[in-house]
This record gives structure tokens, sequence and C-alpha cells, in this order.
């Protein structure tokens, strides 16, 4: 018998390279991305691999992306790996991107949808000392 899930009781999906979907994907459990999404996700935690291709939209509380995502991102602590090739827009609170990562968009603070576009050419805290977004570049 499954034990009974509740908060205390995290659960973590993997989703495998040889694993296709088509639709969207929501989940209270984090999740781990290594095949193709052909879809919106949503999620509290996702990680994605390096081969993984994901075309919708990504939300989720904290973000690890390696792969390549096709589609606009809101998540609160994104980290864009070296690795990763991104085509679409992204609002987040926290931001860390490493030198060699691949983004075709529009960078935003979320909630701020006035304010210019984060610059990934400087680096430069975008933190307003009253718990607005930080941005950070990873070598």
């Amino acid at each position: 018998m499954a034990a009974p899930r509740n908060s205390a009781n995290p659960t973590f999906s993997v989703f495998g390279a040889d694993l296709a979907v088509t639709g969207n994907v929501s989940a209270s459990a984090d999740l781990h991305i290594d095949g193709r999404i052909e879809g919106d996700i949503a999620c509290a935690s996702l990680v994605q691999g390096e081969q993984s291709h994901v075309e919708g939209a990504i939300r989720a509380q904290s973000a690890r992306l390696a792969g390549h995502v096709h589609g606009s991102i809101d998540v609160a602590e994104l980290v864009i790996l070296k690795s990763a090739r991104i085509t679409g827009d992204v609002s987040y609170d926290a931001l860390t991107i490493e030198q060699g990562a691949e983004v075709n968009g529009k960078f935003a603070p979320r909630g701020n949808a006035a304010a210019p576009a984060a610059s990934t050419d400087t680096a430069s805290d975008a933190d307003d000392g009253e718990g607005g977004a930080h941005l950070t570049l990873a070598s």
C-alpha cells in the first residue's frame, strides 16, 4: 500500500529521456525532466536535463534549466545553466545565468511589467534593497 501523500512527505517525479508528453503538466511535486514536453508545465520545482526539450510555458517556484525551452518562463528562483537554449520571455525574482547559456527573449523581474529588461552582459545586481529582483551571472 502506498504511503499517503502530505506536505511532510514531498514527492519527486522523473520524466525519463525516452518519454514524450503532449499536453500540459501540472504537479504539486518537484519534477525532473529529461524527455520532451509539448505543453505548459506548472510545478513546485523543476530540474531540466541537458537533452530535454520543452515547448510551452514554465511556471514554478524554482527551476534549474539545462536543455531547450521554447516558451515563456515565470519562476521565482531561476538558474539557467550553460547548456540551456531558451527562446521566450523570462520573469524572475532571483536569476543566475552561467556563461555560455543562450536566451532569446526579454528578462523582467516578476510583478514589475513596466521595468526595463535586465541586461545579461554586465554583472549588476538589480536588487532595489526592498526584496526586489536579483540577477547573478555565473562563470
